[in-house]
């Protein structure tokens, strides 16, 4: 019998520099797939829609896109929000689920070590919350691109303390669809706190609209895979 065996795919939004009101918030995106379910023809439809987009093998930055920064900078809202929505899209036709822990750095003491703790715990207890589903799979297998070296030994040692069966493995974004989708909710679940908040940027209201039209129109939406 094959082994049953769950791909996370981790990415972060968030550092852990001084506390800043502006983005008070750390998060930890992990999109959860079970590799029996064959996603092979949804990544060739998206790839065959961004090639028509004039972007062929690109990995997606969703801030970047809303922000109209790095590669997006020339680019006019239509086609930033095509790539977006391409993205998206594939999002909500995948059978995936996702986690994202976060910690409000205002909460803890105002240092490296502090984080590190509070995040630490917070994984844990996200993942104890759902151990049956995480404990069903015969290997766990991490990707992540080792961006920050504190959050790579904080998953190291929560889910081996957790768990037995698990590896990490450092990924290139560009390789993975899944890994540009955790940095999608990355930046949704940030946008979404900041909706509640009523704190949009300029550029959030360029690209959304409202608070209101994104959480009816897209974050609704999204939240529908949370496991």
């Amino acid at each position: 019998m094959p082994k049953k065996v769950l791909s996370i795919f981790i990415d972060e939004s968030g550092d852990f520099g001084p506390y800043d009101f502006h983005s008070p918030n750390y998060y930890v995106a992990m999109v959860l797939h079970d590799q029996s379910i064959d996603i092979s023809e949804n990544i060739k439809r998206l790839d065959e829609h961004l090639e028509r987009l004039g972007y062929p093998q690109h990995a997606i930055h969703t801030g970047p896109i809303i922000r109209k920064e790095s590669f997006y900078q020339n680019d006019l809202m239509e086609t930033r929000k095509s790539l977006f929505n391409s993205l998206f899209h594939f999002i909500r036709g995948l059978d995936i689920h996702y986690i994202c822990p976060k910690i409000n750095k205002a909460e803890c003491l105002d240092d490296e070590t502090a984080y590190a703790e509070k995040l630490f715990k917070v994984i844990a207890d996200e993942l104890k919350k759902h151990y049956d589903f995480f404990s069903s799979f015969d290997l766990i297998i991490n990707y992540y691109d080792y961006g920050q070296s504190q959050l790579t030994k904080i998953l190291n040692s929560v889910f081996t303390k957790l768990f037995s069966n698990v590896e990490m493995r450092k990924v290139q974004p560009a390789d993975y669809k899944l890994f540009q989708v955790a940095d999608l909710i990355c930046t949704m679940e940030l946008t979404n706190d900041k909706a509640e908040r009523n704190a949009f940027s300029k550029s959030e209201l360029e690209f959304f609209h409202s608070a209101r039209d994104f959480k009816k129109n897209l974050y609704k939406y999204l939240a529908k895979k949370k496991l």
